[in-house]
């Protein structure tokens, strides 16, 4: 393309003041260079059926004609091989909002028509992407990108193309609501786009390209607290990438949930935040958006966290689609503007979020060691220009307070020191505990494996935390029995009988045994 020769490449000397001064007016274009691989892209129109998204009646009250489960529009990019196809551009992302949930017939939402409206300067820019392309021999990592709330897949198509350039095969969701288009900010809305993302997940296993051995999940502003949700139930997951992700800004959210514990998160997190947004802003912002939750940050001590503050990005600025938009420019990013950062600077700050989320990805995924060196060195010794980025890299420590971290100290440590671990654990965590049924099927599990004495020793610690629990001590004196210890059995099964004195299984038990 004629204006990349124009541009100062990101991979050479870095934009200077005065390269800066005359990018200043000129509207957004993507500052990196692509990787080794040509990039095709799929749309996929798919329904998910387990889940209802349109109801039984339609507008005028009569029975609904179509089809009533969710829609998904997949946006599918991938490392392809050469094709003489003409590539997308702005637009031809654009008109794929028209069909985002109807599949056939245009039904664009009120909000494209002021999108093509603010992005008429670049509507004819081409972009990387071939639809359909032939896909390159190989498979490749796979990244779910979530996008931003109520945005469409492609907001941030630049960032998507670019990894897929770079030997990724990227699955983009869109942001919608339980049964509307529209997005709501709240726990149901959450849980809506992280099934969304496992369904992508799910669909990639279909894909011949897709190797489900590595998968990432990125996510911008409410994508990057859906796909902490996703991350918390979905065990595929294995790394995530936040562009100032909404878990900085709905803790309450993230709270309600109940499932979602990011103390207890094991895996790695690249997280991008906005310049200069302080505690003051934090309150202001917070006020009646549920600020009583975890803070995800500082509580992310068991899975590796590299913080990446962009100083001169907004947060509107992380999706390459809204700093096309002329009106985003003129009403938006004034309001959230920092200090004298322009268009220039938020278009160099954007390519550095691209190559910053590449190493991750490549570190984490693809086992890179230098790309790993890349998170651990400062940004200036990276080549990024000073004052645009602060990079912080918080390496795991300890065991996650849950039962997969208690299994693995356990087992670690010796199952003689069971009660130990767990009182340890619980004054790390006071709210930590572990629930009978899970402590009595890992006890099952090790009888069927013949590991009677780690049995019992997990039976044991279940009656010490479920002292008034009748199965608790039921199923420590069926182990005892295992064990041919008699007296230990009748033990338990009197204990059991104290607690539900009309236990008929257990008073047989113990009938049997006092003959």
């Amino acid at each position: 393309m004629k204006w990349r020769a124009a541009l100062v490449s990101l991979a050479i000397p870095w934009l200077c003041a005065s390269s800066a001064s005359a990018l200043e007016e000129v509207p957004f274009r993507f500052l990196e260079q692509p990787g080794p691989h040509r990039v095709g892209l799929n749309v996929v129109e798919i329904y998910d059926h387990s889940r209802t998204y349109r109801p039984g009646t339609d507008a005028l009250g009569k029975p609904f004609p179509g089809e009533r489960a969710r829609p998904l529009q997949l946006l599918v990019w991938y490392p392809s091989s050469r094709s003489g196809a003409k590539p997308m551009t702005v637009g031809s992302y654009l008109d794929l909002w028209a069909t985002q949930t109807t599949f056939g017939p245009p039904q664009p939402p009120a909000l494209a028509k002021e999108w093509r409206e603010g992005m008429s300067q670049t509507l004819s820019s081409p972009l990387w992407a071939v639809r359909d392309a032939p896909a390159a021999e190989g498979r490749f990592p796979l990244v779910v990108y979530a996008a931003s709330l109520s945005r469409p897949s492609w907001e941030n198509a630049d960032l998507c193309e670019y990894l897929a350039s770079h030997g990724y095969v990227v699955i983009g969701v869109p942001s919608m609501g339980v049964t509307t288009r529209g997005m709501t900010t709240d726990v149901a809305g959450a849980n809506a786009q992280a099934q969304d993302i496992s369904f992508a997940i799910t669909h990639a296993r279909s894909l011949a390209n897709v190797d489900m051995s590595m998968v990432a999940v990125v996510g911008c502003s409410w994508g990057g607290l859906s796909n902490v949700f996703a991350a918390a139930r979905d065990s595929r997951i294995d790394a995530l990438v936040a562009l100032d992700g909404s878990v900085r800004y709905y803790p309450g959210v993230v709270k309600q949930a109940g499932d979602v514990h990011p103390e207890q998160m094991t895996i790695p997190l690249l997280y991008f935040a906005q310049g200069e947004f302080s505690f003051e802003d934090q309150e202001r912002y917070l006020r009646g958006r549920l600020a009583d939750g975890p803070n995800v940050l500082n509580a992310w001590t068991h899975g590796d966290l590299v913080l990446v503050r962009a100083l001169g990005l907004t947060h509107q600025g992380f999706s390459a689609m809204s700093q096309r938009n002329e009106l985003d420019w003129s009403d938006i990013f004034p309001v959230w503007k920092k200090a004298d950062f322009g268009r220039a600077e938020a278009m160099t700050g954007y390519a550095w979020v691209a190559r910053y989320t590449l190493w991750f990805l490549d570190a984490y995924l693809k086992h890179d060691a230098a790309a790993a060196k890349r998170l651990e060195a400062t940004p200036a010794d990276n080549g990024v220009p000073r004052h645009f980025l602060a990079v912080s890299h918080q390496p795991a420590t300890g065991v996650a307070a849950s039962l997969e971290g208690f299994r693995a100290e356990v087992g670690r440590r010796g199952f003689d020191r069971a009660a130990g671990i767990y009182a340890e654990f619980q004054t790390f965590q006071p709210a930590f505990t572990l629930d009978e049924v899970p402590l009595v099927s890992w006890a099952e599990e090790l009888i069927a494996r013949r590991h009677m004495s780690e049995a019992v020793a997990v039976l044991q610690l279940n009656v010490h935390i479920h002292p008034q629990s009748a199965g608790a001590h039921a199923s420590l004196g069926d182990a005892y029995v295992e064990q041919d210890r008699r007296d230990l059995a009748i033990e338990s099964y009197r204990r059991a009988l104290e607690c539900d004195a009309h236990n008929a299984v257990v008073a047989g038990k113990l009938a049997r045994l006092t003959r």
